[in-house]
């Protein structure tokens, strides 16, 4: 599953990339790890608005939850959408008409099993280019305190053939969308079979991938800067 990102381009590279500009230029600061179970605030370009890139939080909150602690409780499982049963989960099935989104980034984090231990990967697009991953969002309100509360998820497919050997344990992947897929994702009258066209694993020729020490998973030292995505060998992979 992807629970873990980073999008390291400037401002101005985003706005570029996908034709649209920050609501909040002011709040965006390129993120060279982030975790998804820190609910964190995360570019995305939703349906609704579709040349502006907003802050959403990860994890998404449905709009009917009945209270802020039920919507706690339930963010930790959304963090991710299993395409394949999308459109029969409750908390998913209602965004798929209306709330679609592209979640920005530059390369997102996976573990490749080897005996019993785990070993971290960077994993980008061989050109090295910003490319959207496929999303739903909606909308929460606190009804104790009025907060309004933004969220998203990234749907995730089966692993393809590189993704298969990294994330050698459940062998799933995120989502990618091609450049010329990103608009029909955003705006398209999208039914089963078109839904299916559209989110299917990205292809392997296209992407790479390297191992990375373990400092992302420090708990002394700070993973969110550029040193995380330095490349680290491990005798133990024989790559």
């Amino acid at each position: 599953m992807c629970y873990h990102s980073s999008i390291t381009k400037s401002r101005e590279e985003l706005e570029a990339a996908f034709d649209a500009r920050f609501a909040e230029p002011q709040d965006y600061q390129p993120i060279f790890h982030g975790n998804g179970f820190t609910f964190l605030r995360w570019p995305v370009i939703t349906a609704e608005h579709p040349k502006l890139i907003q802050g959403y939080h990860w994890g998404l909150i449905p709009f009917w939850c009945k209270s802020r602690e039920a919507a706690d409780e339930l963010r930790v499982h959304t963090l991710n959408a299993v395409s394949e049963t999308v459109f029969e989960k409750p908390s998913f099935k209602h965004c798929i008409r209306q709330k679609r989104c592209l979640v920005l980034s530059s390369g997102f984090f996976e573990w490749r099993t080897s005996g019993k231990l785990k070993y971290p990967y960077f994993v980008t697009l061989k050109s090295r280019e910003l490319f959207a991953m496929a999303g739903l969002y909606d909308r929460f309100t606190d009804q104790q305190t009025g907060e309004v509360i933004d969220t998203f998820t990234v749907l995730t497919t089966p692993a393809n053939a590189l993704m298969e050997k990294i994330h050698n344990s459940k062998k799933r992947m995120p989502a990618i969308l091609k450049k010329d897929q990103e608009q029909e994702w955003l705006l398209g009258e999208l039914n089963k079979t078109a839904f299916y066209r559209l989110i299917t694993p990205y292809d392997t020729n296209d992407m790479q991938a390297y191992s990375i020490s373990k400092r992302i998973t420090s708990r002394s030292e700070n993973s969110n800067v550029p040193e995380v995505l330095a490349p680290h060998h491990y005798e133990a992979l024989n790559d």
